[in-house]
């Protein structure tokens, strides 16, 4: 329960406003899930305005959290997920903010439903808080665009964003690396970083099951390096197929990729390709619950993106006492410290890739450096992210200084109108 809860004060109303949400498997959407869940669970009234994960609009109640999913569609160049039915969404949005009068909107994209919410929010006198999880890498994949038109596309998504970012109070993103993303691009207001957390007693270490924890997974009994995340092409997870076959020439190592994606059936030819295919093991989805052993059936982890503005699954495997080796693209490098925790390789560079894996599984301290990325992994306490999101919350309720340097014009919510004419 929250402070204010405990303290008897007034609870806070929140509305979530996202684009993505379970069953939906990504980064953002399992964030905006802890967020939802987590904020309930410290004594706030959180309701979630979504996608319809079956199609047809429905109000529905899981782990304290009221969800409000709106008609959907499939999306044709991403089949697993579905995205809102544009025609009525602003007002469906505009009527729940109205009926539910939020204290705060806190929107986690600037797609169709957190763009309805944001502009809600605004005509009605709302706060809102806008978090930035958006990589244009992250589309380009699924949208096949072609590798010229990238630069374009990029260009134009970060403008829309940015204009639509300057329409919040308040805006957060996960990482210092992200926040300077975002002032490269355009954005000249402050933006601060608020870690997405993650559970450190879920994900704890436990080497000492790690061979029942492989067996679970019909894992063979030897050295494990693990990926978890979609299997797409801005992951790079080719790069660690490719290293693989030098890699077991000292070793005798194998690779557990966990999820799903549009490389899948690519990534199986390659490992066949390399003569891999009996060290290469496809885990496909993994349910929530199950996650934490992945990471105790690995020694290490291991992962070439180059499009992550934080990587939770990056900290799951940190927080359960693993070394790291990972790109050094964007927010990565902030969570691997040279030599203490893993180690960073120039993305492409498989050569580079080869020696940062063996470095690693070869090193005798390899179990200081688990204990090392542990110790940084401490200090994104999912706990500390919502109560800081809270503050967050207070501050605009209180200040709201984005509307009044706008000189917006608010709204009288329907329901304030009539108690104000009952009272009359």
């Amino acid at each position: 329960m929250s402070r204010a809860g405990r303290n008897g004060g007034t609870r806070r109303r929140i509305l979530i406003a996202t684009d993505t949400y379970p069953p939906d498997v990504n980064g953002a959407g399992y964030f905006t899930h802890r967020l939802a869940t987590g904020l309930a669970e410290r004594g706030n009234d959180v309701h979630v305005v979504c996608a319809s994960a079956a199609g047809r609009p429905a109000i529905e109640y899981a782990d304290g959290v009221v969800l409000h999913r709106l008609r959907s569609a499939s999306v044709l160049v991403h089949p697993t997920m579905r995205t809102a039915v544009p025609l009525g969404v602003h007002g469906h949005v505009a009527r729940l903010v109205d009926r539910f009068a939020p204290h705060v909107v806190h929107s986690q994209s600037h797609f169709t439903i957190s763009r309805a919410a944001i502009r809600a929010g605004r005509l009605a006198g709302t706060p809102v808080v806008l978090t930035n999880h958006f990589m244009p890498d992250n589309l380009f994949a699924h949208a096949h665009l072609p590798g010229l038109l990238h630069s374009t596309a990029g260009t134009l998504a970060w403008r829309d964003m940015i204009r639509v970012a300057y329409e919040a109070d308040y805006l957060t993103t996960p990482t210092e690396r992200a926040a300077k993303l975002l002032a490269e691009k355009g954005y000249s207001r402050p933006v601060e970083p608020v870690s997405c957390g993650i559970d450190l007693e879920r994900f704890q270490p436990r080497p000492e099951e790690r061979s029942v924890a492989r067996a679970g997974f019909g894992l063979p009994d030897r050295e494990t390096m693990v990926f978890v995340g979609r299997l797409d092409v801005e992951k790079r997870i080719d790069e660690l197929i490719r290293a693989l076959p030098r890699v077991a020439e000292r070793r005798d190592v194998q690779l557990a990729l966990v999820g799903t994606g549009q490389r899948q059936e690519e990534l199986r030819r390659l490992a066949h390709e390399h003569g891999v295919a009996d060290r290469v093991f496809f885990l496909g989805f993994v349910p929530d619950e199950d996650l934490p052993q992945v990471y105790v059936a690995a020694d290490m982890f291991a992962i070439g993106s180059v499009a992550e503005l934080q990587s939770i699954a990056t900290l799951e495997a940190m927080s359960t006492g693993l070394p790291v080796v990972a790109a050094n693209a964007l927010a990565l490098p902030h969570l691997v410290k040279e030599g203490e925790n893993g180690f960073l390789y120039p993305p492409g560079d498989i050569g580079a890739l080869t020696r940062r894996l063996l470095e690693v599984l070869e090193s005798p301290r390899r179990a200081e450096m688990g204990e090392a990325s542990r110790r940084i992994a401490q200090t994104h306490d999912h706990r500390n992210s919502l109560e800081r999101f809270e503050e967050i919350y207070d501050k605009v309720r209180s200040s709201r200084p984005g509307l009044a340097r706008r000189g917006i014009l608010t709204r009288v919510p329907a329901q304030s109108r009539r108690r104000q004419a009952m009272a009359a």
